[in-house]
């Protein structure tokens, strides 16, 4: 089995920065990708952000500039540093990551999600 557990959430205010970081974990062979995505109340998922294992990398528009994505590969772990956070990045963020599992598939995971909340 493979899983991802999200950390890092939490409250702040606006114009603060917030880390947050994201471990995969069980019978990986290797992962394609890691990212994010969000879903705040009422709203439908948005993506985020993306690393691939070549280090290339995506940025949805409304974060581009403020959030950035990076990979430590010995540890499985994609952090996501997010600086002069507004109210509307308020939402679950959720990791994702493109795995192939020690029995040969390739899958997608999703982590719980981890709460961000901005607000003064």
């Amino acid at each position: 089995q493979v899983q991802l557990v999200e950390s890092g959430g939490g409250l702040v205010q606006p114009g603060g920065s917030l880390r947050l970081s994201c471990v995969a974990s069980g019978s990986i062979s290797s992962i394609h990708y890691m990212g994010w995505y969000r879903q705040g109340p009422g709203k439908q998922r948005e993506f985020v952000a993306r690393i691939f294992s070549g280090g290339a990398t995506n940025y949805a528009d409304s974060t581009k500039g403020r959030f950035t994505i990076s990979r430590d590969n010995a540890k499985n772990t994609v952090y996501l540093q997010m600086n002069s956070l507004k109210p509307e990045d308020t939402a679950a963020y959720y990791c994702d990551a493109e795995v192939t599992n020690t029995a040969r598939s390739t899958l997608v995971v999703w982590g719980q999600g981890t709460q961000v909340a901005v607000s003064s």
